[in-house]
């Protein structure tokens, strides 16, 4: 096939092919690495269009290829309840498309999934500290979006050349981004209060670029350990920077009557990523680090 075997590195100069460049993961993406000097490009084709992205590869050729782009549904995964075959588009046939497309050309692709494919159950329950692990198999399909991201997960797992991420309720430093889970709450009427993994990108996106010079594949919760919940971010917002924020909280119960699909809420164990990168810092205090102190600099500056 061509492809290193799992975490061996290559001296050969990178060069990246980035799907989903105007997506929020994927814009940061090319931020980074500018920022590391790495060359990279954005790829133009369509997922689902095979001959687009074999004219990608042969104009790039990247050493290693990152697909950031997919359907989340605007604003929100409802919209992917009454849009069902342009989701399949997309998070089914796109991805397994560029999946397959790179393997026969030797390459690994690093996959921005989702752990929202998992709930609470009796063996993971709330509280407990006991996390869904990357061998578990989802038990969540409450949304068609959560059903598309879990059936492609599961064919994904026989592509030796993939690294699955999954990602959830990521939240980064910029808190104007309408995808910041932070910035989603904050303009909520009313809240949830359930703790979650959850992904800090600006630590972590440095981080998949790392497991791309390393080659690692398979599945991974890329998430930080640990949980936090809705309450205990709005009182990090309030206490770092707007002392006058308020909110209210609903029951599941509540929530269920204004949103068309159920949500995911869970603890994915973050064990494997924070064996391979020991210095990821657990949920609260990543936020503390890489969210709060830089905005509450900001706000003090203005």
């Amino acid at each position: 096939m061509g492809f290193p075997a799992n975490g061996a590195t290559t001296d050969k100069p990178l060069k990246f092919l980035i799907y989903g460049r105007t997506g929020w993961i994927g814009g940061l993406l090319g931020e980074l690495c500018r920022a590391q000097s790495i060359d990279f490009e954005y790829g133009s084709g369509r997922l689902e269009n095979r001959p687009s992205l074999e004219a990608d590869i042969a104009a790039v050729s990247p050493t290693h290829v990152f697909n950031a782009a997919g359907v989340t549904g605007r604003p929100n995964v409802d919209w992917c309840e009454s849009h069902k075959v342009e989701t399949i588009r997309t998070n089914v046939v796109g991805t397994l498309t560029l999946a397959d497309v790179c393997r026969e050309r030797g390459l690994i692709l690093i996959n921005y999934a989702t752990g929202c494919i998992f709930e609470y159950d009796g063996a993971h329950s709330l509280g407990s500290g006991v996390g869904f692990k990357e061998e578990d198999s989802p038990n969540f399909v409450g949304s068609f979006y959560s059903k598309t991201k879990a059936m492609v997960e599961e064919l994904l797992k026989n592509y030796e050349n993939v690294c699955t991420l999954r990602v959830r309720m990521p939240i980064s430093s910029d808190l104007t981004n309408p995808r910041n889970f932070i910035t989603k709450i904050t303009r909520y009427d009313k809240v949830v209060d359930i703790p979650n993994s959850m992904t800090i990108l600006d630590e972590l996106l440095p981080i998949s670029i790392e497991m791309a010079k390393r080659n690692l594949t398979g599945i991974w919760n890329f998430t930080n350990p640990g949980v936090v919940s809705h309450n205990e971010i709005l009182e990090m917002y309030r206490q770092f920077i707007d002392p006058s924020f308020s909110w209210k909280n609903f029951t599941l119960e509540e929530q269920a009557k204004v949103i068309v699909a159920p949500r995911s809420n869970n603890e994915l164990d973050a064990s494997k990523l924070k064996e391979e990168f020991p210095d990821m810092m657990p949920i609260k205090e990543s936020l503390v680090k890489f969210v709060f102190e830089p905005n509450k600099k900001k706000t003090a500056a203005a």
